[in-house]
Formats: structure tokens, sequence, C-alpha cells
């Protein structure tokens, strides 16, 4: 069963859907009513594989103009945890309403996960989910990249649901996978102190103020144990901008972290057009070349998104796991070459895609141009009808209409056997004949 807006708000307690993250908040601090509200879930949704809240939250409070929040496609989240594989610890930074943890978590359920999240409104449904799936968890509600927190908590597998407690300290959080679909191209602070943190300080630069995608990305590389993968969503503009963002582009390459470029299709998020790539990172990788997927037109259109059905994300999988080249579709690109592009990673520069447009038999092409020669020709009689129809507001505009229809009917070869005949002038009788008459 579908859990409606109007359901859920019933099993919140609220009338609108804007105090639903507020009240959802004050549940989840007493044991006893939040015990209560997930029984009075699980009776109207059992299956726990999914995020209940994705279309509910992403429609009535998601903020794409300023917080640029874009919840995560199934079948993306396939991809993304599938590249990934089994795991004791997951990471998920930018974790919204826990729609990636979940499908980490129904893969590996008895591993340790860790997410951070910045939104107030996201973050009651985040421990929601996490806790009414009785998972181990530790979750920080602040800013990822500035490192600022607001609040830790800390939930704790029990009998049936996670118990969910305030904790003071941020415990180790290096991670086996981590997972990310970070706010594309997101205005950030970038203080000079941070080129001194590990997470940033071998890159030499920092992500420009407008756009934090590296930013995101080295903090989820950060994150990382040694042998570590990684899976993270971002716009396609970090496969070939310029400035601070090639040399953290280089530098990754250089340092071997960049695994697989994985290009997905376009209009697949809710509330956003933007071309996405999915970008995937090991530490001490065994390769020394990049595998380069094109999936852009691996979707089903529906309405108006593009969606990856189990057919897609399959064939997806299938070439990264073993690593091959498929016409059109994916390529195994050195790292010299990758230096003698630069290091752009523009997917059409490894993937040529293009397909040449069937040339026609020229029996075909001939009966077309006889085809359109009498249509043409048609039209040019249909005209010069018209045009012999046409009168002249003046003596002398008529004469040059009609000497122009003349000379227009001649050149199509249109006689008009319309035309009224001259009236013949009867002569006046002679004497003779007058004097006859009497």
């Amino acid at each position: 069963m579908k859990l409606t807006t109007e359901k859920i708000n019933e099993l919140l307690g609220v009338d609108e859907s804007f105090h639903a993250s507020y009240k959802l908040i004050e549940i989840l601090s007493i044991p006893s009513e939040r015990e209560l509200l997930f029984t009075n879930f699980l009776k109207e949704e059992q299956d726990l594989s999914f995020d209940w809240f994705t279309e509910y939250f992403q429609s009535e409070h998601s903020d794409r103009k300023g917080k640029k929040q874009d919840f995560t496609p199934d079948g993306i989240i396939r991809v993304a945890s599938g590249v990934l594989g089994s795991t004791r610890s997951n990471a998920d930074i930018c974790a919204g309403t826990g729609g990636l943890t979940i499908k980490r978590y129904a893969e590996n359920p008895d591993a340790q996960f860790y997410c951070e999240e910045f939104s107030d409104r996201a973050l009651p449904f985040l421990l929601f989910n996490l806790a009414i799936r009785n998972i181990n968890a530790v979750v920080l509600h602040g800013d990822s990249l500035s490192r600022e927190f607001k609040a830790i908590y800390k939930l704790t597998k029990s009998t049936e649901f996670s118990s969910i407690e305030i904790v003071d300290e941020v415990p180790a959080n290096k991670s086996e996978t981590v997972i990310m679909n970070p706010p594309y191209s997101l205005p950030w602070n970038p203080l000079k102190e941070y080129l001194e943190q590990e997470r940033f300080s071998d890159y030499g630069v920092l992500a420009p103020k407008s756009k934090s995608d590296y930013a995101f990305l080295l903090q989820g590389v950060h994150q990382l144990e040694d042998n570590g993968i990684m899976s993270i969503i971002l716009p396609h503009g970090v496969l070939f901008r310029g400035a601070a963002e090639e040399k953290i582009r280089k530098k990754l390459i250089e340092n071997n972290l960049l695994d697989t470029v994985i290009g997905l299709p376009a209009k697949a998020f809710m509330n956003t057009d933007i071309p996405t790539v999915l970008l995937v990172l090991k530490k001490n990788r065994l390769n020394k070349d990049i595998l380069f997927i094109d999936a852009s037109k691996e979707f089903k259109k529906e309405k108006v998104w593009n969606v990856l059905e189990d057919e897609h994300v399959a064939k997806i999988l299938e070439v990264f796991q073993l690593r091959k080249a498929i016409d059109k579709f994916s390529s195994v690109v050195t790292i010299e070459e990758l230096k003698e592009n630069d290091f752009n990673l523009n997917i059409p520069r490894y993937i040529d895609t293009f397909e040449p447009e069937p040339v026609k038999p020229l029996s075909e092409i001939m009966a077309e141009m006889k085809q359109t020669e009498q249509e043409i020709a048609k039209n040019n009689i249909e005209l010069a009808k018209m045009m012999n129809d046409l009168v002249g507001t003046t003596p002398e505009a008529d004469r040059q209409i009609k000497e122009f229809a003349s000379f227009f009917s001649e050149h199509v070869g249109y006689k008009d056997n319309q035309k009224p005949k001259r009236r013949i002038k009867r002569a006046e009788p002679t004497e003779g004949e007058q004097l006859s008459l009497l």
C-alpha cells in the first residue's frame, strides 16, 4: 500500500504537511510515542526496502532553489548501491530522508551506518527511517563541509526498533563504503585554513566558492577506509570544468582514486533537468585505467521523467563488474589517454555514440522527388487560378495583374478555359436594310 500525503499527515497528527517535521521530532524524542507511531505506520506499510517518504518529502518539503535538494530515484539508487557491493560499514553524506542508506541497509542489514544531513526538515524523517528499521547508526545534524554540527544522534539496535539518544562526541567515522548524492553546485565558504586539513591538503586548491561539488567529493573520500569504495552523484560539469576543479580532477586521477564514470539519463530527477554522472572512487585500487559507461539512453519514458528499470540497472552493473568495452556504451581508458585530453573526463571524448542516418535507396529518393514535383505543379495551378480571378482597384492595376497572371499561367502551363467570351458588337443596319424592315 502506498502511503499518501493525507495518510502520513493523519498518522503524524498534523493538518498541514508544513508541520510534519516539527511534530515528528517531538514524537521521536519520547520512546513510548515513538514506538506507537512506528507500530501504526507498519499497519499501513510493511515493505522496509525503500523510503516511504521520498515523494511526500520531495513534493511537500524539499528546497530545490535554496538547498538544491533532489531525492534520488530508485533506479539510480540501485546503481549507486550496486557498484559498492557488500559492506561492514557505510557512510551517507547529505543523507536526506535516507533513501540511499535504506538501500544499503536492505543489502547489508548487519552493517554499521553513518549519516550526515543539514536540513532541519529532512532530519526527523531520516531518524524515523533508521529507527523503524532497527538500524545501528550515527547521525550528524549539520554542515558536512564546515564540520559544524547542531546535534549528534546515536541509534542502537534493540528487539524491535532502534533507540535514539543524543551524544556529545562524534565517533570514529571511517567507513568501508560511502554513498552520496549531495546538492549540485551549491555555493559554499572555502576558508583558507581548510587547505591545512587532511581532506583537502593533498590537492593544493579548494573547490570554487560558487560550486561545492568537489568539496563534497573530497569529504567523502576522506571518510573512506583504506581499500574503501565510494559512489557519488554529481552534475556533468565536474567532468570538464577548469581552474581549481581541473587541478582537483587531475590529482584524483594521478592518485589513482577515480575508477569509473557513469553517465546517467537526463530528466531522471523530479525537480531538475541537470544531467548527472555517477563517479566511483576506490582507495588503493589495482587497476590503472578508468571505465567509462554512457547510460544516458538507458531509460523508459514515464510522464515527464526518465526511469531506469531493472534491465537498465542490470546492464550497467554487469558492464561495471566485468569492466568491459562495448561499442557505443562503454570503454576502458588508460591514464595516458586521459593525460592527452588534459584530464577532461567528458564522456563523448571516450565513447562514440554517433549513429549515421541510414541512406535511402535512389529509387525511393526519385519517387519522393516526383511526388514533390507533382505537388508543386498542383499548387502552382491552384495559384494561377486564383491570380486569374484577381481584379485591380484601378484600370492600370487591373492591367498589370492581368499581365502577370497571364505570364504566370503560361509559365506553369495553365490555360484558363473559363474566360468570359468577348461580346460581338452588332453592326448598325444600312438604309436599305432599315427600309426592308419597314
